[in-house]
């Protein structure tokens, strides 16, 4: 029994790394102007690093959610793995070009990765692809559906994260770009976390058996609101708890040096949290 599982085994980790292969080929087709040798060897970009590993952990994520469950024989499951890998692809590749556009909308990004090497910017897209990763995890996950479930799931968590940068840049009080355009490093660790602890919530609200829309919908919406209560909790936890007597805003924004130890708090108490609410729920 255990000779059939590993051979099973090994046979599904090849169609992963086949999947794994395609989508580097997608990235670099999208980032046709990026040297990935000369950005990662010569100028040792750590901003660029950042990107390119985001997506890699997002990319693993999206097959993490077509391999993860129940078998309908290892035929059926390759098949699934083929067609839902390369529909998760297009779909990590799509978000990452909505989320460029729509969330970091106020300068340009390949000229803050590549030109200034900004890691602020770069810990973002990094957040960036790690929680579109998780989306598509919840969204392609599961029995009962099928690819229009899932292009459907992962539009509606791809509209969260949008609506979750703008609603995050409410919160914070100070306009997340201008201190990301400056190379504040701080406040793009702060952003990261939020937006990684929104994409585990996404992950836990899609990946449930397809059931009808009704039901499925209603689920989605309960944790998007458990979303908007998290942010601000977390951040006046970080405040009040981890940062007493101290202003997260002006330990990020208002001192020379950001304090970056402070935007690791911040991050760790978002994804924390998340976590905590995706078990308990």
């Amino acid at each position: 029994m255990w000779v059939d599982q590993f051979i099973s085994a090994i046979v599904y980790l090849v169609a992963c790394l086949i999947i794994f292969l395609w989508g580097h080929l997608v990235f670099s087709w999208f980032r046709k102007n990026y040297d990935f040798r000369n950005e990662l060897v010569e100028k040792d970009n750590a901003a660029f690093a950042l990107t390119l590993c985001g997506y890699y952990i997002g990319l693993i994520f999206s097959i993490g959610g077509v391999i993860n469950g129940p078998s309908a024989g290892i035929w059926q499951d390759l098949l699934d793995v083929l067609l839902y890998g390369f529909l998760a692809i297009v779909l990590l590749n799509l978000s990452a070009l909505i989320n460029d556009k729509l969330i970091l909308s106020k300068f340009n990004i390949e000229k803050e990765i590549i030109e200034d090497q900004n890691c602020g910017t770069g810990v973002i897209e990094f957040a960036v692809f790690v929680a579109s990763g998780l989306n598509i995890y919840g969204a392609v996950f599961g029995q009962g559906g099928g690819v229009v479930t899932a292009i459907a799931f992962w539009a509606l968590g791809q509209t969260v994260l949008v609506l979750i940068g703008h609603y995050y840049n409410l919160i914070t009080h100070y306009d997340i770009h201008e201190h990301i355009e400056k190379d504040n490093v701080a406040v793009g660790v702060g952003f990261a976390g939020a937006l990684i602890a929104i994409g585990n919530l996404l992950r836990t609200a899609s990946a449930q058996d397809f059931h009808s829309w009704e039901e499925n919908l209603m689920i989605f919406g309960g944790f998007m609101a458990i979303g908007l209560l998290l942010l601000p909790v977390a951040r006046l936890a970080t405040d009040k708890i981890l940062l007493p007597g101290r202003s997260l805003a002006d330990e990020l924004v208002n001192q020379e040096k950001p304090n970056i130890g402070a935007a690791y708090l911040e991050a760790g108490s978002y994804i924390g949290s998340s976590f905590l609410l995706t078990w308990c729920v």
